[in-house]
């Protein structure tokens, strides 16, 4: 228990920026010929059957830092690859998501709204959450709305955050687009957990907390065993500490948990 508190608080604060390892990935896969797709791109790409033979996705939660998702995205602007990008409503950056949009790579939304309405309400029974669904659907297309007349685009593809109030609760954000009248309504393609979207690729990374990095694999692991479809799952806290942002979601963690 005492080395995990260890880690984190390194982790957290006085880790070393991991960016140039970041540039490095981005540079080797380019060498390897890989073309970079958002999920949007892989989504219309598909439809159409028109799918390279090799390909990476980037997918960013920015779920904390904001400040080190633009700093990533002037990494990919420099080579010019493409990639996807989901703030929650706590870290969005409006202009940042237009720059972004406006390169060719996709800015869009992280959503959360289950976990949300069961903090705010002081929910904690999966039976009752279940029960006021039809509430926050309304929740979730009111901002979606209202985010997309913000950024003046239409958003197509979402993310569904994962928070302590979901799996206290065993039921994620994701349970809010299995409607598919309702997916219809908002105008989603595509949720990044769907089955549909993952018959793509045939390798899924996940970025982790210092010491592991990456699970179950590094890309350059990916890349030696000759993978060529692979899914990057990127969070900007994991490649730089900040001692702002971490402390602010620390501290907003400690506060929603006693106040649920």
């Amino acid at each position: 228990m005492i080395k995990k508190l260890l880690n984190r608080l390194y982790g957290d604060y006085m880790m070393t920026s991991r960016l140039q390892e970041y540039e490095a990935v981005i540079i080797e896969a380019k060498n390897r010929g890989f073309t970079f797709l958002s999920i949007r791109d892989v989504c219309i790409l598909a439809e159409s059957n028109r799918l390279p033979d090799q390909y990476i996705v980037y997918r960013h939660d920015i779920d904390s830092d904001p400040i080190t998702a633009r700093e990533m995205f002037d990494i990919e602007r420099k080579h010019n690859v493409r990639s996807s990008y989901y703030f929650r409503l706590s870290t969005m950056d409006i202009d940042l998501m237009k720059e972004i949009e406006r390169f060719g790579s996709e800015a869009s939304y992280h959503f959360e709204e289950i976990a949300t309405y069961a903090k705010q309400e002081h929910i904690k029974d999966t039976a009752e959450i279940i029960q006021k669904l039809p509430i926050i659907k309304e929740l979730f297309f009111q901002n979606l709305t209202r985010l997309e007349n913000q950024l003046h685009y239409k958003i197509t593809t979402v993310a569904s955050h994962g928070d302590f109030a979901n799996r206290k609760l065993n039921i994620v954000n994701f349970e809010l687009l299995k409607d598919k009248d309702f997916r219809e309504k908002c105008g989603i393609v595509c949720e990044c957990y769907d089955k549909s979207l993952m018959q793509y690729f045939d390798t899924r990374i996940n970025d982790a907390p210092y010491p592991v990095y990456y699970e179950p694999l590094s890309p350059n692991d990916a890349f030696q065993q000759n993978k060529q479809k692979i899914y990057f799952l990127v969070h900007p806290k994991q490649w730089k500490s900040s001692f702002f942002y971490n402390t602010k979601e620390n501290l907003l963690r400690l506060y929603e948990g006693a106040k649920w």
